[in-house]
């Protein structure tokens, strides 16, 4: 049965009128935060240096980001499996602007580029590149999204890669380098995710934006199904100490809620009580050791404004001890990057 693309085409990301129809006083605005997952890019309207900054500038107390791979900014030329480095290239162009114009926020502290892992002949040669190009190279994310049941926008994906040789040979290349492993999946895949952080225990994981609960084609409607196969599987996943969480991405519209179709932005509370069962879900299987809040911008930027998502963030962590806040907040993802 073939499913219609997902909602994503339509997703415009560039909606300040929109946007600017709701605004909210600074929850605990002395709280520490690292946002552990951004992007720059020219999709959908642009997002760089002057775009970042302003978010990272717009009241809470951030105090550093994180640069994930997107493809952007990949060489023209040259060998395929050296082109990735000219995003860390680029991006470490952003950090020396950035640093000139906010030195109190320490944009783009981290990166996490991309490497490709199913070319493990050719991977040192890559790191290394990425390493020499800047210091700030914390990681590698190799994306490995893909589902049957609907049309995706990302390029082509091979299922089951996690489980394959060759993608394996690279992957046990990282910890060597001293990088990290970020990876951008959907729920289903996430038991491939364990698989691999069991096999090499000495390699630090990050799953991004929840494991990516599907609410769209085949999913959707079905978000009670969705939820108790994706907690199944946290919980398993929950058993590898290298482990760690992203909690954020859920105002895509791959995730179903459909943030970005109401005539008014969605609230702090509104998000908190509709993301409330995955975090905490997370942070109870997880601790807050290994979970971090993040941004997902540009990209969730289509569905909530900046501060009133982080603050959505600090209502979900209301109950928590100080010491929980700060490491969701702040030292899960200095200590995962380095920082």
């Amino acid at each position: 049965m073939a499913y219609p693309p997902r909602e994503m085409m339509k997703h415009v990301m560039n909606r300040p009128e929109w946007l600017g129809k709701l605004r909210e006083d600074i929850l605990e605005p002395d709280l520490p935060v690292i946002d552990p997952h951004h992007h720059l890019w020219d999709r959908l309207g642009p997002y760089f240096c002057d775009e970042l900054l302003e978010d990272l500038s717009s009241g809470h107390n951030i105090k550093a980001s994180v640069f994930i791979q997107c493809r952007w900014s990949h060489k023209s030329g040259g060998p395929a499996h050296l082109r990735p480095v000219g995003e860390t290239e680029a991006v470490a162009r952003v950090a020396a602007q950035a640093a000139t114009k906010a030195p109190s926020v320490n944009a783009c502290a981290g990166i996490v580029g991309f490497a490709d892992l199913t070319k493990p002949d050719v991977l040192d040669e890559t790191l290394a590149a990425h390493k020499a190009a800047s210091s700030r190279f914390k990681g590698v994310r190799h994306i490995t999204a893909v589902d049957a049941g609907f049309d995706d926008a990302l390029p082509d994906i091979d299922p089951g890669v996690m489980m394959q040789e060759d993608f394996r040979a690279g992957f046990a290349k990282l910890a060597a380098h001293g990088l990290s492993y970020d990876a951008w999946l959907y729920h289903p895949q996430i038991p491939e995710f364990t698989d691999l952080a069991r096999a090499y225990p000495d390699t630090v994981m990050v799953l991004d934006h929840f494991g990516g609960p599907l609410g769209v084609g085949p999913y959707r409607g079905k978000s009670d199904d969705v939820f108790t196969d994706w907690k199944a599987s946290m919980t398993e996943l929950a058993t590898c100490p290298n482990a760690h969480i992203k909690l954020g991405g859920l105002a895509m519209d791959v995730i179903g809620f459909d943030l970005h179709d109401q005539p008014l932005p969605p609230s702090s509370g509104e998000m908190a009580r509709l993301w409330r069962p995955f975090v905490d879900t997370t942070i109870e299987l997880f601790g807050a050791e290994r979970c971090m809040f993040e941004s997902n911008f540009p990209v969730d930027r289509g569905s909530c404004d900046y501060p009133v998502l982080w603050n959505a963030f600090k209502r979900l962590a209301a109950g928590a001890s100080a010491d929980e806040k700060t490491a969701l907040f702040h030292d899960t993802a200095a200590k995962v990057y380095r920082l």
